[in-house]
């Protein structure tokens, strides 16, 4: 704000001759006043004005003052922005203390004492002539923070966006390549099948890459504490890995040290997933030699310790001045490298922000042409020995045991995903109808609701979304007092809360697309459904 400006006042009210009286109240404050006549109003007006502080009123048609407030202060941007309410009818001290806890700085009744009013709002514009004087001085470093911010926000959004829409096409490739399997097919086209599944794979672990990124960006991403075998972890993981070195011919050696606790807390997926990423790097950039993971633990404390994991390899090794920019993301070494070896240049950065979430560190040492030392530590808690999985063995058969044949409600739009979770469902024994939306599918239950055993739930539907056909299904069970039918989500939603978000709605059960036949087994298997 320059010396010219006078600072701005919100002022809301539904009425406009308290709008005119508050005006009054405060003429002879060198101010500039705006008003709203609702809490809609008063957002809109936030994104093109900067006020100094707002003057709400609380009993308001459409969102009242209360939520006028917290919107607001929900907002980075407005999230410091000082409100005094104004209330003739909320007045007593439940309201008084709801208004602070909203977010308001003071709480004023009508009718309104005018030399308290201007002796508040005097002190709140003090203190924000003295913030903008502060930010006068950085003004330059302030507003590229913000590009920055918001730059970086567009970009996360867009990637989560992306990675969405590339999962509902992705459903079909993989799993009509799955399908493909179980029929009668010659070499040649046995063949030309695993290209595809293998293609699909790594387009998916790309997809996967770039939501993981996407989520560590905006802070979305939450880290499991469950108790883990972390021995049996790292080997059924280099266990995977192996089958490719051996296709290389390069020897993938692995030393576990025998004091490293066998139990541990922490989230085996993500520490998986830096080894993965570790040796399959080193697996992508050696092409003879061998590759040695070493595990130790190097420090204990209270009932904690630090472990370090070291992967080591004789590849091509990285040149000094390229080291710097291993760990930054959509980076790697070398373009040429990109080009010859592929990969999103994420996965190291994934892996190094995951160590600093588990309070860990990574690190590398190389020299070119001789080989790379990768390094990792993690500060995991001391465990117990886990519950059995109810559900271990990868592969599947179509002919599983099931307690009785299905008759399922597929809600399903795309016509491609609906052949192929059609035909898993068939594979399986089960009967399927398809309905086109979620208002499709709401009929069609209404009509024949005690023929389905099962609803399956796309989630982004025209007409009427997954999310708000389960709740009216759910309303009109309790109205005709009926059994609860069990609705599963078939989504490409996979964004962190989520699965949180669909099972609130009223959802039982949750697959994300791309979905493999084993999901499928595993969903409706009776022993291992969620509910």
């Amino acid at each position: 704000m320059n010396n010219t400006e006078k600072p701005k006042i919100l002022i809301v009210d539904d009425k406009l001759e308290n709008l005119i009286a508050l005006e009054s109240i405060l003429s002879n404050l060198d101010v500039e006043f705006v008003r709203a006549l609702n809490g809609n109003d008063a957002l809109a007006l936030t994104l093109h004005h900067k006020f100094a502080m707002g003057i709400i009123d609380i009993q308001m048609p459409g969102i009242d003052g209360y939520e006028t407030v917290q919107i607001l202060h929900d907002d980075p941007s407005t999230e410091f922005f000082p409100v005094i309410f104004v209330s003739a009818i909320y007045k007593d001290e439940f309201h008084v203390i709801k208004g602070i806890e909203s977010g308001a700085v003071d709480f004023i009744s009508k009718p309104i004492v005018p030399e308290i009013l201007r002796g508040k709002v005097k002190v709140f514009l003090d203190l924000h002539q003295q913030k903008e004087a502060l930010h006068s001085l950085n003004k330059e470093l302030f507003e590229a923070k913000e590009v920055a911010i918001a730059a970086s926000r567009t970009k996360s959004m867009f990637l989560a966006n992306m990675s969405h829409e590339i999962r509902t096409p992705m459903n079909g490739i993989i799993g009509v390549a799955e399908m493909l399997r179980s029929t009668d097919m010659d070499q040649e086209q046995k063949e030309l099948l695993r290209i595809i599944e293998v293609s699909g794979n790594n387009l998916l672990i790309i997809i996967n890459d770039i939501l993981d990124f996407s989520k560590i960006e905006t802070g979305n991403i939450n880290l499991e504490n469950i108790d883990l075998d972390l021995s049996k972890e790292i080997e059924q993981t280099l266990m995977l890995m192996r089958f490719k070195a051996q296709q290389k011919g390069i020897a993938l050696n692995s030393f576990f040290a025998k004091d490293i606790p066998k139990y541990v807390k922490g989230d085996p997926v993500r520490i998986k997933q830096i080894l993965i990423n570790l040796v399959g790097n080193a697996l992508k950039f050696t092409d003879e030699g061998k590759i040695d993971v070493v595990m130790e633990k190097v420090k204990e404390f209270d009932n904690k310790f630090i472990l370090r994991c070291e992967v080591k390899d004789t590849g091509i090794g990285i040149s000094e001045e390229n080291i710097d920019l291993l760990f930054n993301a959509f980076s790697q070494a070398d373009v040429s490298y990109t080009r010859k070896f592929g990969g999103t240049g994420l996965g190291l950065a994934i892996s190094f922000e995951l160590c600093k979430l588990m309070d860990g560190k990574m690190g590398v040492e190389s020299e070119e042409g001789v080989g790379s030392r990768f390094w990792f530590t993690l500060e995991l808690e001391k465990g117990e020995a886990p519950e059995s999985d109810k559900f271990t063995d990868d592969s599947y058969e179509y002919n599983n045991d099931y307690e009785k044949s299905l008759h399922v409600l597929l809600a399903e739009d795309n016509a491609i995903n609906q052949k192929v979770e059609k035909y898993a469902l068939e594979k399986f024994g089960h009967t399927v109808e398809i309905a086109q939306n979620g208002e499709d599918a709401i009929d069609m239950f209404m009509k024949e609701r005690n023929k389905y055993d099962l609803i399956l739930m796309d989630i982004q539907m025209p007409v009427l979304d997954g999310i708000e056909a389960t709740k009216i299904i759910r309303e009109k069970e309790k109205e005709l007092a009926i059994d609860p039918i069990r609705i599963v989500a078939l989504t490409a939603a996979v964004m962190e809360g989520d699965e949180e978000r669909f099972i609130e709605a009223g959802m039982n059960d949750v697959i994300s697309k791309p979905f493999k036949m084993k999901d499928m087994m595993k969903l409706f298997n009776p022993k291992i459904a969620r509910n």
